[in-house]
């Protein structure tokens, strides 16, 4: 099994046993929840190391204001990405995003990021 890496694993250290799955998630950011986004992924819970068929992620901060973070996951397979989307270290990785969008719906506000993800299978290396 590949080493846990960290958020800065350089895509050169990528090989081609590492994954055939690939989640792309698209994170739009209110300017003012930047910082704060940043520091949750900083500070992670790591809860998505210990899923089977994880191998790692790229977080990839945008170059231009305007422009979606991406969280780049890269997986065994598809079915052990959708495990993931319904497991519940899934909800212990985002309980704190979670609960900052609730908090902002609560009290009226745009919530300061949204989400959407897109898949892709790995077809060249």
């Amino acid at each position: 099994m590949t080493p846990t890496p960290t958020l800065a694993t350089p895509v050169a250290d990528v090989t081609p046993a590492d994954a055939a799955f690939v989640a792309v998630n698209y994170i739009t950011c209110e300017p003012d929840y930047r910082e704060r986004y940043e520091q949750l992924f900083a500070s992670r819970a790591h809860a998505i190391d210990r899923m089977p068929g994880f191998h790692h992620m790229h977080v990839l901060r945008p170059s231009a204001d305007g422009q979606p973070y991406l969280v780049v996951s890269y997986w065994a397979s598809e079915a052990d990405f959708k495990a993931w989307m319904g497991s519940p270290e899934f909800l212990e990785g985002h309980k704190r995003g979670f609960d900052d969008i609730r908090r902002a719906k609560e009290e009226g506000r745009t919530p300061p990021m949204t989400s959407q993800f897109q898949t892709y299978a790995v077809i060249s290396r």
